[in-house]
């Protein structure tokens, strides 16, 4: 896994969260074995007001595999100061033949070795534009380049 430290933020905010996807989704290990590789045992996210830590994300993933959605992350700017970052993105979901745009303000900070420590999120769905352009067929596809 890259770190914060040697890779652009822009990048380092996509391929995380298209990494810890792709790995989830086509792996039959535990899924908090997967979690644990990205993610910090004192992980604390809070998105929306709501307030998950560890256990109560791991559970958040096993709907996950269940439905299997395909997502792309756009990035559309993240900036980094030590081990904090802060980005700007849209989760672009296809389950189930439906397509959702997520708007999200990101704030995060991450260990070291690149797993992610806390995470504060706001969000706000948007309408998909156009459905071929709302996920890739294959999941966990990004653009880090808008």
């Amino acid at each position: 896994m890259r770190t914060l430290a040697d890779t652009d933020p822009k990048q380092f905010i996509a391929d995380f969260f298209k990494s810890f996807h792709e790995e989830l989704l086509q792996s039959d290990e535990d899924p908090a074995l997967v979690f644990d590789r990205y993610h910090a045992p004192d992980i604390v996210q809070v998105a929306d007001g709501h307030r998950m830590d560890r256990e109560k994300l791991i559970a958040h993933t096993r709907p996950i595999r269940k439905t299997r959605p395909s997502n792309r992350t756009e990035v559309h700017e993240a900036i980094a100061n030590g081990d904090r970052i802060a980005a700007r993105y849209t989760l672009h979901v296809q389950r189930r033949g439906k397509y959702l745009a997520i708007e999200v303000c990101f704030f995060g900070r991450f260990t070291a070795d690149g797993r992610m420590r806390e995470a504060h999120m706001l969000t706000r769905t948007v309408p998909a534009a156009d459905p071929d352009q709302a996920a890739p067929a294959a999941s966990g596809g990004r653009d880090a380049s808008a």
